[in-house]
């Protein structure tokens, strides 16, 4: 079927205007710099989408138009987008080719191309990917596809009375036309693009939908609205939609299971063992998840109830609000988001820690355990240039920051450094996983580019990925002391995505070292300078501190507790969610 999109949304390109993808710079999300920003290699790889006046060709905007339109034609069966936008833009820029291929005898006839077909094909496809590179040397992409990302962000711009002035119109357009062309024929909304329903991605879409302006009648939201409805309620929504809906204020906390601050408080090491269920030895995207969960859970954090907050209040629930028992919907999960029931020990826990926190609301030991929290969110936001280390944590230190005090400088560092997380493409605009895959796409096509034999006809391309990489590597440890902020050592590593998220990843670091030594093994000319042995030296040594007793190598950190710790699912992943965790 084909969607009938809002009015702002049909008209987010049309006139001379246009979204352009502007990489390593300084803007926002309208192309003006932010003094705001802070960087360690000059933004390099940073990504922005930025929607500019006058910009475009009449032919370049309908070519936009038509894409946006085969893809909601079809989005029921594609559901991914092809990054039609940024092609769009860098289309043109190939600097040779295509090559003619003789393909004649090859269907079918088993028999193996000969070299001048094979040699044809790859010169092909090495001028392809050349055009798509920037100028930067890095390979820009998509990086979306949950769909619980890009609502916890709304919920925090509307609570922080942010919203208008970070998202443009232009914006909520771009993603109501994401929302809509990513519903189910059901009315429901998916974990992900391509997931069926859930409580979860239901109940998140409808309540992005209202707070983007869209209004009940839609039908879009409309019948995400019965979905929810004949699902039973947003009451048998997961434990991280129950917390964010506590924080737009359309959910109680006490229908919550506790997240206490006070864990923080408790000893680190092993030989006391309460020490092994200690938030600094949970894997490292969960650690910075539950840090500022459970400051918003000790505040009781929740925004301004609005006219739109009480309406959701009756718009979310088959029956009144007032008569919702919340003791009972603590535990309520919808069959279609239970990838794994409660072990018994894990609702025993919940039941205890619910009944015994409440004496903690105002004492002096929750007044410490919280300036405790801070003090970590505030550490994670400045080690990283307030990127943070995934979209999740990167909208609720946010929060929390602007719950501390709505006029803190910290406050506003984090509001230009949400552009870096969302992508346009012809489906919409997203929120991404991360602040994209820079390094690591970029690692990967080096050593595809060299292995090809014809490395010596891509020199200007390797050069610019070899700068890509230097300006990259981590250069300088976390501030000290790490181990009071349960810090892995970082210099030498390689990131994911850039040098100013500077999380350090054991593969990525070890797929930047490998792309590194083969721009070397090519030479000065083609490869561009080589890393200082220091610098490969200091790659090494985080790579082998990051193996494990066992042999094998961890993501971010080495395992620092037990395997048992995974049963008491503090951030509830095991409610619904073990295929998918963005922090």
């Amino acid at each position: 079927c084909r969607l009938k999109f809002t009015q702002s949304a049909r008209t987010a390109s049309v006139g001379r205007n246009m979204w352009k993808f502007r990489p390593s710079t300084d803007f926002d999300g309208l192309g003006r710099s932010s003094p705001l920003l802070r960087s360690v290699n000059k933004h390099c790889g940073r990504q922005v989408w930025c929607w500019e006046e006058n910009a475009g060709t009449p032919d370049e905007r309908e070519a936009v138009e038509k894409a946006r339109q085969v893809f909601t034609e079809n989005r029921q069966h594609q559901k991914h987008a092809a990054d039609e936008l940024l092609r769009l833009q860098y289309a043109g820029r190939r600097s040779c080719g295509p090559f003619p291929v003789d393909k004649r005898g090859l269907s079918g006839s088993g028999a193996p191309a000969s070299a001048a077909t094979v040699e044809a094909s790859l010169r092909n496809g090495i001028s392809f990917f050349e055009s798509l590179q920037c100028d930067d040397g890095h390979w820009p992409g998509d990086y979306g596809g949950p769909m619980f990302l890009m609502p916890g962000m709304l919920i925090g711009l509307y609570v922080t009375s942010a919203l208008d002035s970070v998202l443009s119109p232009q914006h909520k357009a771009e993603m109501v036309r994401y929302l809509n062309n990513h519903s189910n024929p059901d009315g429901g909304f998916g974990l992900h693009i391509e997931g069926p329903s859930t409580m979860f991605g239901t109940v998140f879409s409808y309540v992005s939908l209202r707070l983007l302006g869209v209004s009940p009648d839609d039908a879009t939201a409309a019948a995400a609205r019965a979905w929810i409805h004949e699902h039973g309620g947003a009451t048998w929504t997961t434990s991280w939609g129950k917390f964010w809906l506590g924080v737009l204020g359309v959910y109680s906390w006490d229908g919550m299971n506790p997240m206490p601050p006070e864990m923080w408080l408790l000893p680190y090491s092993k030989w006391t063992g309460i020490g092994w269920a200690h938030p600094g030895r949970f894997w490292c995207h969960c650690r910075m998840v539950y840090l500022p969960m459970s400051y918003l859970y000790g505040r009781r954090a929740t925004g301004k109830l609005t006219p739109l907050v009480m309406s959701l209040r009756d718009e979310l629930y088959p029956g009144p609000y007032a008569s919702i028992d919340w003791n009972a919907a603590r535990n309520q999960v919808a069959a279609e988001d239970l990838y794994y029931p409660h072990p018994l020990i894990q609702d025993v826990l919940w039941w205890t820690l619910y009944k015994a926190e409440r004496v903690l609301n105002g004492s002096r030991l929750r007044k410490r355990a919280l300036k405790e929290c801070m003090k970590h969110i505030h550490y994670e936001d400045e080690n990283t240039r307030y990127i943070d280390i995934g979209p999740v944590n990167k909208i609720l230190n946010m929060v929390c920051c602007w719950f501390e005090n709505p006029d803190s400088q910290e406050f506003k560092l984090h509001l230009p450094r949400l552009y870096d997380y969302l992508w346009v493409a012809e489906d919409g605009m997203k929120m991404q996983g991360y602040n994209g895959s820079q390094l690591w796409d970029t690692a990967f096509a080096v050593q595809a580019v060299a292995s090809t034999g014809l490395a010596g006809e891509a020199g200007a391309c390797l050069q610019a990925a070899a700068r890509f990489i230097d300006a990259n590597q981590v250069a300088q440890e976390a501030q000290q002391p790490l181990e009071e902020y349960y810090r892995h050592i970082s210099r030498g590593a390689w990131p994911f995505s850039t040098g100013d998220h500077g999380w350090p990843i054991s593969d990525c670091s070890a797929e930047g070292l490998k792309a590194a030594l083969t721009l070397t093994s090519l030479g000065r000319e083609l490869g561009g300078p080589p890393l200082p042995a220091e610098r490969l030296h200091d790659c090494v040594n985080v790579l082998l501190s990051y193996q494990n007793p066992d042999g094998g190598w961890a993501t971010y950190e080495n395992q620092r507790s037990h395997p048992i710790l995974e049963v008491w699912g503090w951030l509830g992943a095991v409610d619904w969610n073990d295929e998918c965790c963005f922090g």
